[in-house]
């Protein structure tokens, strides 16, 4: 339907039009937004998007219902491969994903044939504060005690998840023995491998963890990935303090750049400027929203938010990475 009339339309015809258009973009508006989280069900990718899922649309003209969807594969790699292939370009889908393929993306561009920087970036929920943990009955107490053992098994979806690069920095800055096992859908599934003896501990987001791990000291912090972490009541040593050389620590400071948007949303770069606005107006307003704070401190996660333009600088920033600065990242985290 046309939605401008001529000068010489009566009042009654104007307003049937005008009437019609409201109705079709509010038909539009009340499609329902998809969030698709890159991992499977349980995880703390998964916890967040579900929390954003259910205050985001209130938010959003029309009222939309939002759904979760799980695509799980390398590290959300499929998920957002899928942004610009499959998904619908009319702003209606977003996708969760581990800012590890950002570091990837960077070092093994023929393997992860994307740049996060060209997608539009609706912002992230928090910084990913991340940590290093013990499956206590392993008896690990402090990173002494990791370099002791023989061999050090921990898990990760893929070679670019945050969680394989913390463990791959550990082995080459630290020297402990990691046995880096692969393949894992996603936190879920490596937490039940850890609790089966498979697994000697885990790294990730320390709010992202079973809150009865947490209470029940069944976990044993060890390294940290930044200076403090929310929630933490345990001593943990923070990576910096443990490497040697002003040389390490400038290639911890650049491989831990994408935990900064640790929590992140994007959508296509194909979908109208004008619908980004509106999913950007409306996440910001999600994540200062009192009854979706509370709704995540509830559930032990943290919010720490981060604009999607300020998040998507951030994130070009990184690409901006000299040659020399890659193949020094590369040797760290091989």
């Amino acid at each position: 339907m046309n939605c401008f009339m001529t000068a010489s339309a009566g009042l009654l015809a104007a307003s049937i039009s005008l009437l019609a258009c409201a109705s079709t973009s509010l038909a539009q508006d009340s499609k329902p937004i998809n969030i698709v989280v890159g991992f499977s069900a349980g995880g703390g990718y998964d916890a967040y998007a579900r929390v954003l899922a259910r205050h985001f649309g209130k938010h959003m003209v029309g009222n939309p219902r939002v759904i979760v969807q799980n695509m799980p594969g390398a590290s959300g790699l499929k998920a957002v491969n899928w942004l610009n292939n499959g998904a619908a370009l009319d702003g209606s889908v977003m996708t969760a994903f581990n800012p590890g393929l950002i570091t990837e993306s960077l070092l093994d561009p023929a393997k992860v044939q994307i740049k996060l920087s060209d997608f539009a970036w609706v912002g992230s929920i928090s910084e990913d504060y991340r940590v290093c943990y013990a499956w206590t009955a392993t008896g690990v107490k402090t990173p002494e005690d990791w370099l002791k053992k023989a061999v050090v098994n921990m898990g990760s979806p893929s070679p670019a998840s945050s969680s394989h690069i913390n463990q791959a920095l550990m082995k080459n800055l630290l020297g402990m023995k990691v046995r880096h096992v692969l393949g894992y859908p996603g936190s879920a599934e490596e937490r039940l491998a850890i609790e089966r003896g498979e697994l000697d501990g885990g790294c990730g987001a320390w709010s992202s963890n079973p809150p009865e791990w947490v209470k029940q000291r069944k976990i044993t912090p060890i390294i940290s990935f930044t200076k403090s972490v929310p929630n933490l009541d345990q001593p943990v040593t923070f990576i910096r303090d443990l490497v040697k050389t002003d040389e390490h620590r400038a290639l911890i400071d650049v491989i831990t750049a994408p935990d900064i948007v640790g929590r992140p949303y994007v959508a296509s770069k194909s979908i109208a400027d004008d619908r980004l606005a509106l999913l950007r107006k409306a996440f910001d307003a999600t994540v200062a929203d009192k009854d979706f704070v509370a709704d995540a401190t509830k559930m032990d996660l943290t919010v720490s938010p981060m604009n999607g333009a300020d998040a998507e600088a951030h994130v070009r920033k990184i690409y901006q990475a000299t040659p020399g600065t890659i193949d020094a990242l590369k040797a760290s985290i091989k």
